[in-house]
């Protein structure tokens, strides 16, 4: 296992792919701060092909919006690590993917930008199952690649959570 996830990420992403499998459902991601950890942890897993099409690594605001179609009123109004955004990022991934599921993350994971509002380690987070949208706000502690990886577990344990 590379990319520096631990066991317990990719443990959670096996189960992930079990229930999904199962239910014979797909999810996909939309991630800024963690860059692609969601859907590396994923595809580590051998046959995620058959419950993850695609996921959507949308660091620049830009990208946001021309992929996902992020509100720019949202993004000037709230910034991008807000839960109005992670929303639309989740909602706008699910439905360019045709999938069933979606996370997506949004955060500081620092060691710069933070500010007195959203400090680093800010995380927001959205799912979107068939029946809700549900967003939730973290602050997580440690250096970058510790707040992501958190948020990468964080990401995993709750869509986990949703699907049980």
């Amino acid at each position: 296992m590379s990319y520096g996830h631990s066991q317990d990420v990719y443990r959670l992403a096996e189960q992930l792919g079990r229930l999904l499998l199962e239910r014979g459902a797909k999810v996909t991601a939309a991630e800024s701060c963690t860059g692609g950890g969601i859907a590396q942890a994923i595809t580590a897993i051998s046959g995620s092909s058959q419950w993850f099409d695609c996921a959507f690594v949308v660091y620049a605001n830009s990208a946001k919006q021309k992929l996902l179609g992020v509100d720019q009123g949202l993004l000037d109004q709230y910034g991008a690590v807000s839960e109005q955004v992670v929303q639309q990022m989740a909602t706008g991934a699910k439905n360019a993917a045709q999938a069933d599921y979606a996370v997506a993350v949004s955060g500081i994971a620092g060691p710069e930008g933070g500010t007195a509002d959203k400090p680093v380690g800010t995380i927001w987070i959205c799912w979107v199952t068939p029946e809700a949208i549900l967003s939730e706000k973290f602050t997580l502690e440690g250096d970058r690649q510790r707040v992501r990886e958190q948020a990468v577990k964080i990401s995993l344990q709750q869509l986990l959570h949703h699907l049980a």
